[in-house]
């Protein structure tokens, strides 16, 4: 971690942000007093391969679809409930 005065990050902050890119962390200074932090962000990915999302979901807990549902109908009521038979788009 480096300390850095608010002056000096804006006089360097190209320099300073590729640091950050790299993994560096830099506490920020006002008048001698720490202010901000300044670090990269950890988990930021743009890409997740397809085996670790199989590997997540492997280990996910399954989904109860029939307590779901009665979930669901006890707080929203299942009177109004499109059924698997109706059609949403048909007029009445």
């Amino acid at each position: 971690m480096k300390v850095i005065s608010q002056r000096e990050l804006a006089a360097r902050s190209k320099a300073v942000l590729d640091d950050v890119e790299a993994g560096e962390t830099y506490h920020v200074t006002r008048n001698g007093t720490e202010i901000a932090e300044v670090r990269p962000l950890g988990s930021r990915r743009r890409f997740v391969p397809v085996e670790e999302l199989q590997r997540k979901w492997r280990n996910a807990p399954r989904v109860d679809y029939t307590a779901m549902r009665a979930e669901a109908d006890e707080f929203y009521g299942d009177e109004d409930r499109i059924g698997d038979d109706d059609n949403p788009w048909e007029r009445k």
